[in-house]
């Protein structure tokens, strides 16, 4: 028989080798008919194509390709969603028609397997002549409650057995400590379960009554001890797992909410960790989708609104913003004393007018750009309460301009000025005749504020008429120091940079209410603005409310998992009250915050 190459032709040499075959066997075959059974099989088509696959695969296998993604099958489901509210043409029914085909689908899920590298372990043949009594058999009888059992189950890709593939913690199976990953089911009271398929297997789990036989042999794999501890979680996202198709058992997830506090019980599984709500009597865990998982699907399915600028208000200047004392937001209450404190100001602001000739207002370390890319799931959280000789935790304001924010800080600022305290802005500007140097500004030479900017030293800053105007963190510094809580009005884009283990804030969000009740309650209400010498007051329009409603919207959509509390201004005295109260809880009472403002 000659020999053949396989060279980088691939299947070339393997080919020419089949063909060669049967002319290299026909001295050796006695009789006619078993030539021509060779000459058919070895030109067989499908005997071609699996040559093919095979030098394909090998083809491969030395390159070690690694995949991009393990949710193919999740991504295909979505897009198929999507397809199907877009108009009708050949290409997108070409394409539905494709993605629904089994075989397709089956590849996807093929594929999402080897991604994850979800390989459970092949046990060894079973012997033909197996008896009940044998150790390799396990005769397991538990009783049945309301409850579910607390597993799950998957066929065997490669065996066809029925395997076990998740316990979920604190569940009935768990607590038996009868029933492991990786054993495999034989029966379910006397009923052979080697034919059926897990669906099937659940139905007679769910119509069994009283207790419940299984016949399992027990996995070969040892298992480590699990590493449970203390670990909790701040949820940064709704999750409904009845609308997760990617789930391997819907019926086992764990819905929460934004900011719900959730105890891992178990990170076995790289895709689906298993945990329950914080507090929950109930020790049974449901499946949560993983850290990594998670932010794999955020970053494909970000919503527009993520990524959209935040507006700023139309109506105030700069100048208004920095150099009105009097309330500058509505006080659609009525009460407005005219009240002057020194050294109050809120934070800045900048107009769409001025944003086209000024610089940047807001100076941070990384840009709105980076901030979007940010994809929020999880933070893993502790328990933390300020005790007596440690400085009050840094409280920061968030709201659009004209919600109400202003009037409550300065509600607040006034119900105990020896306990609250603000800071005072930086200005390069000359000092006028009636202010006091760190009264109502600290002021200082404009190389030594660019010096300043330089070396990071502002929370925000701007410039404006050639004058520069920030809030230092060295303004803050000062408040706390003092043993004052410290109010700062920010914009939400800065929260992040101040979420730090020295100042440990407390952000809370000032929301408007619907635009029906803005109308009705700001319908009188007037916006002080000190644009002209006489400080002409302005009333609200359509565009505020607007406006308004629309910066509140992508304010929680893109930084609400950076807010510990909201707050809507419907009632001014309500939402002072709620806020006064929020205050106090602060001070005694134990909150959860990051590890790594305690652990640092």
């Amino acid at each position: 028989m000659p020999a053949l190459s396989t060279g980088s032709g691939g299947d070339t040499g393997l080919f020419e080798l089949l063909a060669a075959l049967p002319a290299q066997l026909q001295p050796h075959v006695d009789s006619q008919e078993d030539l021509t059974f060779l000459w058919d099989m070895f030109g067989e088509k499908s005997l071609h194509s699996l040559v093919k696959i095979h030098e394909k695969l090998h083809y491969y296998e030395k390159q070690s390709p690694a995949p991009v993604l393990h949710s193919a099958a999740a991504l295909a489901d979505d897009l198929a969603e999507e397809l199907q509210t877009k108009p009708s043409s050949g290409e997108i029914r070409e394409l539905l028609k494709l993605l629904s085909k089994p075989n397709v689908k089956a590849l996807l899920s093929v594929h999402d397997t080897v991604a994850q590298k979800n390989y459970d372990p092949v046990l060894p043949p079973m012997p033909d002549d197996i008896d009940d009594d044998e150790d390799s058999v396990k005769i397991i009888r538990l009783v049945k409650n309301r409850e579910p059992l607390g597993a799950t189950i998957k066929k065997d890709e490669h065996t066809g057995a029925i395997i076990v593939a998740r316990i979920m913690r604190g569940g009935a199976a768990d607590r038996s400590g009868l029933i492991h990953v990786g054993d495999e089911l034989r029966e379910v009271n006397g009923i052979p379960v080697e034919d059926k398929r897990p669906e099937e297997i659940i139905q007679i789990l769910a119509q069994s009554q009283g207790a419940i036989t299984f016949k399992i042999i027990p996995s070969i794999k040892e298992e480590t001890p699990s590493k449970e501890g203390k670990v909790f979680i701040k949820a940064l996202f709704d999750y409904d797992p009845t609308e997760d198709r990617a789930i391997p058992c819907r019926e086992a997830g764990l819905a929460f909410r934004k900011g719900d506090i959730l105890q891992i019980m178990s990170q076995d599984d790289a895709t689906w960790w298993q945990a329950k709500h914080e507090g929950d009597a109930n020790p049974r865990a449901g499946l949560i989708p993983s850290k990594h998982f998670q932010e794999r699907r955020l970053a494909v399915r970000r919503p527009a609104i993520l990524v959209q600028p935040l507006k700023v208000s139309n109506r105030k200047s700069y100048e208004e913003a920095v150099e009105c004392e009097e309330i500058e937001d509505a006080d659609y209450a009525g009460n407005n004393s005219g009240a002057s404190i020194a050294g109050f100001r809120r934070s800045f602001r900048l107009s769409r007018k001025d944003k086209k000739t000024n610089k940047s207002m807001y100076e941070c370390k990384k840009s709105d750009q980076y901030d979007t890319a940010d994809v929020p799931t999880y933070e893993e959280v502790t328990p933390y309460q300020r005790q007596t000789n440690e400085k009050y935790r840094l409280v920061v304001l968030v709201g659009p301009v004209g919600v109400g924010l202003n009037e409550l800080k300065r509600k607040l600022l006034i119900s105990d000025t020896q306990h609250y305290g603000v800071t005072v802005p930086h200005t390069t500007r000359a000092r006028r005749s009636q202010e006091s140097d760190g009264v109502e500004y600290i002021f200082i030479s404009k190389h030594l504020f660019e010096t300043d900017v330089q070396n990071n030293k502002f929370i925000e800053y701007g410039e404006y008429k050639n004058n520069y105007y920030g809030t230092s963190i060295d303004s803050v510094r000062s408040v706390l120091a003092r043993n004052k809580v410290c109010l700062l009005d920010v914009q939400p884009h800065t929260v992040k940079h101040l979420r730090t283990l020295e100042f440990k804030p407390f952000v809370i969000f000032i929301k408007p209410p619907s635009i029906e009740r803005l109308r009705e309650t700001r319908k009188n209400a007037k916006m002080i603005s000190s644009r002209d010498d006489q400080g002409a007051a302005k009333p609200f329009t359509e565009e505020d409310f607007q406006e308004m409603i629309q910066s509140a919207q992508i304010m929680e959509n893109q930084y609400g998992h950076l807010f510990d509390k909201t707050i809507v201004n419907d009632d001014l005295t309500v939402a002072f009250h709620e806020l006064k109260t929020t205050f106090d809880r602060l001070e005694t009472d134990a909150h959860w915050v990051p590890v790594s403002w305690l652990h640092s």
